[in-house]
C-alpha cells in the first residue's frame, strides 16, 4: 500500500513523500530512497512495493525541482538559488528524522540511486551515524579535471542564460556521449525497452536541468570525493555498491569499482559491490531486476 504526503522542510519548501507498507507484513527495517536526476520517486514502485511485502518499510521524496516538489516549486530541473545540492542532503537528512520518530525501534538505512547515490553520500559525510546500512546504486567516481572544468561550464552557462534557464549545452556534455551506439537515446538507463519507453513517456522524466542544477550537482560531485570529506564517513556502517557492467555513469564498472576501493582504503570495514553482467545503469528497471531486488533483500537481511 502506497501513502502519500507533504512535509515542510526547515526552509518552508514543501516536499511530496511517497511511503510503501504491508498492513499485512509485519516490519523489520524501514528505508529512505534517494531518486536520481530527472526522474522521481513514483517510479520506484515496484522495488518498494517488493521490499514492503517483505518488511522493509520504503519512504521516498521527490527532490526539489523533481517530481510532484518540482511542479508545486514552478521549475524543474532546480535545487535552490543557492547551496542547492546541500539544501537536497539537508531534505534527506529532515525527512530521515521524521522517519525515525515514527518507527524508533527499526533498523535504518539508506538507498540513493544515481544523483542520489551522490546526495546520500554526502548525507553519511555531515551526518556519520544516521543509519545501519547504505546502499548505493549506480553511483559515479570523481570526474578530477574534467569535473573541475563542468564547473567552470555551468558558471558560464549561469552568466550567460540565468540561473533558472534550461542548460542544453550542459544536458549534451552530460548526457550524450552515453547514446553513442545505442537505439535511443535513453537506451543507457536500461536493455529493457519497455522500462525505457515508460522513462521517455513519463512528463517528469527526461527534462532538461537549469544551469544553477549543473552547477550543484558538479559542485556537489567533486566535494563527496575530497579526502577530508571521506574521512567524516562512519567506518563500521556496511555499504552496498549496485551497477551494471555497462553502465557509463560507473565507467562501466572501473568507476564504481574505484568508489570501492576508496571506501575501503578509508577504513570502511563493510563495502560490497554488487555487479550484474551487460546491465546498465537503472539495475532497479533493468530485464533480471528481480535478481536485483532478491540479492538486495538478502544483504539487507544480513544486516537487520
Amino acid at each position: 500500500m502506497m501513502e502519500t504526503s507533504w512535509f515542510t522542510q526547515s526552509d518552508g519548501q514543501a516536499v511530496f513523500l511517497r511511503k510503501w507498507i504491508d498492513p499485512h507484513t509485519k516490519p523489520r527495517a524501514v528505508l529512505q530512497l534517494a531518486h536520481g536526476m530527472a526522474e522521481h520517486s513514483g517510479r520506484y514502485k515496484e522495488l518498494a512495493t517488493y521490499l514492503a511485502a517483505n518488511g522493509i518499510i520504503v519512504y521516498a521524496n521527490d527532490h526539489r525541482g523533481h517530481g510532484q516538489t518540482g511542479e508545486r516549486m514552478g521549475i524543474m530541473g532546480f535545487f535552490a538559488e543557492a547551496n542547492g545540492f546541500e539544501r537536497a542532503v539537508s531534505d534527506l537528512y529532515e525527512i530521515s528524522e521524521k522517519i525515525k520518530q515514527d518507527h524508533p525501534n527499526l533498523p535504518f538505512f539508506i538507498l540513493g540511486h544515481s544523483m542520489g547515490s551522490f546526495l546520500v553520500r554526502r548525507l553519511i559525510q555531515h551526518q556519520p551515524h544516521i543509519c545501519n546500512g547504505v546502499i548505493l546504486s549506480g553511483t559515479s567516481a570523481s570526474k578530477g579535471l574534467i569535473g573541475k572544468l563542468g564547473l567552470m561550464l555551468a558558471k558560464f552557462e549561469i552568466r550567460r542564460l540565468g540561473a533558472r534557464a534550461e542548460s542544453p549545452l550542459m544536458n549534451q556534455l552530460s548526457f550524450g556521449q552515453y547514446q553513442k551506439g545505442l537505439p535511443t537515446s535513453e537506451s543507457w538507463l536500461s536493455r529493457d525497452q519497455q522500462a525505457v519507453n515508460a522513462y521517455f513517456n513519463d512528463p517528469h522524466c527526461g527534462f532538461i536541468s537549469t544551469t544553477q542544477f549543473y552547477y550543484d550537482l558538479l559542485y556537489g560531485l567533486d566535494k563527496i570525493h575530497q579526502r577530508a570529506e571521506m574521512t567524516k564517513v562512519n567506518r563500521s556502517v556496511p555499504i552496498l555498491l549496485i551497477s551494471g557492467s555497462a553502465d557509463p555513469v560507473g565507467s562501466f564498472s572501473k568507476g564504481v569499482d574505484k568508489v570501492r576501493k576508496s571506501y575501503l582504503s578509508h577504513g570502511v570495514v563493510s563495502v560490497d559491490l554488487h555487479l550484474y553482467q551487460d546491465g546498465r545503469h537503472e539495475m532497479f528497471f533493468e530485464t533480471n531486476r528481480q535478481q536485483v531486488f532478491e540479492n538486495l533483500l538478502t544483504w539487507l537481511n544480513e544486516k537487520i
